[in-house]
């Protein structure tokens, strides 16, 4: 099965949320709601985020330099960290301020029909549930399977749940906002229309809090899937010479690139010559069936702390238990 199609996702949402924007300001014009008004400047922050996880896939896709030896696919994860703060202030933030504005000073009479944003909302329902439904495929495939909430906190690439989060939380700040307006036109009572706009800044802001956490952890430093270290361990461990692994770690330089350290004990008798050519097929096996592990560094050393090992083991031993075709090796070349 091929991998999600990213860009596909970004693209749609984009050009959902700009139209959606455009629509809304007119009707928060029209008919002076402020939780149409908030929801517009959702669609703006929105928008301006898929435009800078654009400019994120951009450069992520530049080779690898003297500056930038290992490339920078990091680009990856430094954008959607952007995407979450800019949910947050500009966002979550001002529709906050906004709100409670219009709480505390609230305006008298009406500026126009309130049923310019019944109209638009119900548009923007529909255009954000088509940009919904392209993400959520690409989720699907992403996840392979898992349940959906260990699918986002195991993600190595927070572009495609970071679109889903902000679709899902636009069409919840859509039913906010549209239940802010009948209400408060229904009641004749203006402190809902406000309200929803406070209670939608609110949900902005936990999303972004969620969302920035989640990526923080990718721009520190994570590690490869286990099952993925499982699948080196089990590689490397099955070349003719190697004793025995003695340390594993991994780390994700960005989603598509990750780079794997092990520390090695060969067999004794076994000369400085045979060692290099055991650790040049173990690097052309290893790429062969993890592409993304396209930087490998071996270091001989029999005595180490055995870090990772048994973690790695773990979870390659479970999941060849309930899949014995995934642990069967492919044992493809790889070019030069």
């Amino acid at each position: 099965m091929s991998g999600p199609d990213t860009k596909k996702v970004v693209v749609a949402a984009l050009a959902g949320n700009l139209a959606i924007a455009l629509c809304k300001f007119g009707a928060a014009y029209m008919s002076g709601s402020t939780a149409t008004l908030a929801e517009a400047v959702h669609s703006v922050a929105d928008t301006g985020n898929q435009g800078l996880l654009l400019v994120g896939l951009r450069l992520a896709a530049r080779p690898a330099d003297d500056r930038f030896p290992f490339g920078r696919s990091g680009e990856k994860y430094f954008w959607p960290f952007v995407v979450a703060l800019m949910l947050f202030s500009v966002g979550g933030a001002f529709a906050i301020y906004d709100g409670l504005e219009h709480l505390l000073r609230p305006s008298h009479g009406e500026q126009g029909s309130r049923f310019w944003s019944y109209g638009v909302l119900g548009v923007s329902l529909t255009f954000e549930a088509m940009s919904f439904r392209v993400a959520w495929r690409e989720f699907k495939i992403l996840a392979k399977g898992r349940p959906w909430i260990v699918a986002v906190r195991e993600a190595r690439d927070p572009t495609i749940p970071l679109v889903l989060a902000e679709d899902s939380t636009a069409l919840v700040g859509l039913v906010i906002a549209f239940g802010a307006v009948l209400t408060s036109h229904l009641t004749g009572q203006a402190f809902w229309d406000p309200l929803g706009s406070v209670l939608i800044g609110l949900l902005l802001a936990v999303v972004a809090v969620m969302l920035a956490r989640n990526t923080h952890t990718l721009l520190v430093g994570s590690s490869a899937d286990p099952e993925e270290q499982g699948h080196a361990l089990a590689l490397t461990e099955a070349v003719d010479g190697v004793e025995k692994v003695t340390q594993i770690l991994t780390f994700h330089v960005g989603p598509d690139v990750v780079i794997l350290a092990m520390k090695l004990g060969f067999r004794s008798e076994m000369t400085a010559t045979a060692i290099e050519e055991c650790i040049n097929e173990i690097e052309r096996r290893v790429r062969a069936e993890l592409p993304l592990m396209r930087k490998i560094f071996i270091e001989v050393d029999a005595h180490g702390d055995g870090r990772g090992v048994e973690k790695a083991r773990a979870a390659w031993a479970s999941k060849c238990a309930t899949n014995v075709l995934a642990c069967r090796p492919k044992d493809a070349e790889v070019p030069a």
